[in-house]
């Protein structure tokens, strides 16, 4: 795959950065307003909102978000499978970007029909998922920050006879 030039790849990166803070944010909104209605905030207020948000905003920024980094790993010299600390990263958010497709986002849309009628372990999860996803969004962000593990060992370049040859003297 061709690589990008560096100033292609800073406006890559900066994207990726804004749209995975953005993911973030519309996560810890989640959070406060699941949080609000376990302290009392009317549900039938807050959970519209919740689903709103999690509908136009958290969704979409899942995805866009997923897209990005992976346009970005296959367009600079970091791969999408040559590190460790890559293929981690891409691992949690295709599970979290399906899970917030596939459980999160129609809960939030049911939160939002039934406002106060939802049972109270739904309002649990309500809480649950967001403090999950949030954890797991920190996590990858320390990954991207340390680059942890190296190189993935099927990913490490041939060593020649004359590096062999090197190593052994």
């Amino acid at each position: 795959m061709p690589r990008i030039r560096p100033t292609a790849r800073k406006a890559l990166l900066t994207v990726h950065l804004v749209t995975s803070l953005g993911w973030l944010g519309a996560d810890l909104v989640l959070l406060t307003l699941g949080i609000a209605v376990q302290r009392g905030a009317d549900p039938a207020v807050v959970y519209p909102v919740t689903a709103l948000v999690g509908t136009m905003l958290f969704a979409p920024l899942s995805v866009l978000v997923w897209l990005i980094g992976v346009a970005s790993s296959l367009l600079t010299p970091w791969g999408l499978l040559r590190h460790r600390w890559v293929l981690v990263k891409l691992v949690l958010t295709t599970v979290m970007v399906g899970l917030v497709l596939f459980l999160l986002t129609p809960n939030l849309r049911h939160a939002g029909a039934v406002g106060a009628a939802l049972p109270a372990r739904d309002r649990a999860d309500l809480v649950i998922a967001p403090a999950v996803s949030t954890s797991l969004m920190i996590i990858a962000t320390v990954l991207s920050t340390y680059k942890p593990w190296g190189r993935r060992p099927a990913a490490q370049p041939a060593q020649t006879s004359r590096d062999r040859a090197a190593t052994t003297l």
